[in-house]
C-alpha cells in the first residue's frame, strides 16, 4: 500500500481528491492531508510517504516554494493546480505527474501508475545501496559510503579533514580543499564513520584524529591541517585527551 499525503489550502479540493483515491485506486492510502503548509513541513521532517499531491497557489506558501523548503524529498511528487501554465515549472521541480483540476479520473489512475513505478524504483535502490555498504564495509575499513545527489560515493576516511554541523545538514571537508553537504545531521554522520579514526570534539563539529596539526590547550581548540580552527567542548576534553 502506498502512503500518500495531500497539501491543499482548500479543504473542499482535499476531500475531493481522497475521495478519489479511495474510489480509483486501491494501491494508495492518504495518511495525512494538511490546509496550512507550515504543518505540512513539520509533518514531512519527521515523516515519508511514497507520495505527495501538492496544490501549487497557496496563500502563505506557493508549492514551488514548499518544495525548495523540503529537507526530505525521497518521495514522489505531484503537482495539483486548477491552472495549466505550470507544467514546465512542475517537471523542473522533478514532479513526477502534473493533474489538472477537477482531476480526471483516467488521468489519476496513470498517475498512480507511475508512482508505483517510482516507489519500486527507490525500494530497488535503498536494497543496493545497502548491498554496497554492507560490502565496503566488510572488505575495506578504511572507507565510508556516503550518500548524495543521487549517488554513492565511496571515501578513503584519509581524505575526511573534518564535519560540521548545520542543523538538518552537515558538510565534509575534504583534504583536497572540496566540501561535501549531506542531508543528514552530524549524529547520523557520526554513526557510519569509524570510531578509530573520528571524535566528535563539539556538539558542531567531527575531526578526522590522524589530521590534528595542533591542540592549543590554553584556548580549547585544535587546528587542523588545512588550519582550520576547531573548538574543543569543555564536557569533551577529557575523552578527546584520552583519545590523543
Amino acid at each position: 500500500m502506498l502512503k500518500a499525503v495531500i497539501v491543499d489550502d482548500e479543504p473542499k479540493a482535499i476531500q475531493s481528491l481522497i475521495w478519489e483515491l479511495s474510489n480509483f485506486s486501491q494501491e494508495i492510502e492518504v495518511i495525512a492531508s494538511f490546509s496550512n503548509p507550515d504543518e505540512a513541513l513539520l509533518f514531512l521532517e519527521s515523516n515519508t510517504p511514497d507520495c505527495l499531491f501538492l496544490d501549487v497557489q497557496m496563500p502563505t506558501i506557493g508549492g514551488f516554494q514548499f518544495l525548495e523548503q523540503l529537507k526530505n524529498k525521497d518521495f514522489a511528487v505531484v503537482i495539483t493546480t486548477a491552472y495549466d501554465e505550470y507544467a514546465i515549472k512542475a517537471l523542473k521541480h522533478e514532479a513526477i505527474d502534473y493533474l489538472l483540476k477537477p482531476i480526471d479520473s483516467d488521468d489519476l489512475r496513470e498517475c498512480i501508475i507511475k508512482i508505483q513505478k517510482y516507489s519500486d524504483r527507490t525500494i530497488n535502490s535503498i536494497k543496493l545501496e545497502r548491498m554496497l555498504t554492507n560490502f565496503n564495509s566488510q572488505f575495506d575499513k578504511k572507507k565510508i559510503t556516503i550518500n548524495t545527489d543521487g549517488k554513492l560515493l565511496f571515501l578513503d576516511v584519509d581524505d575526511i579533514v573534518y564535519i560540521e554541523s548545520d542543523g538538518n545538514y552537515s558538510t565534509l571537508f575534504l583534504q583536497n580543499q572540496k566540501k561535501i553537504v549531506l542531508t543528514k545531521k552530524l549524529k547520523e554522520v557520526d554513526a557510519i564513520l569509524p570510531e578509530h579514526y573520528f571524535f566528535r570534539i563539539h556538539n558542531s563539529y567531527i575531526i578526522n584524529l590522524n589530521k590534528i596539526k595542533a591542540f592549543i590547550k590554553n584556548e580549547g581548540y585544535v587546528i587542523m591541517d588545512s588550519d582550520q580552527k576547531i573548538p574543543v567542548a569543555r564536557q569533551r576534553k577529557s575523552d578527546f585527551l584520552e583519545k590523543l
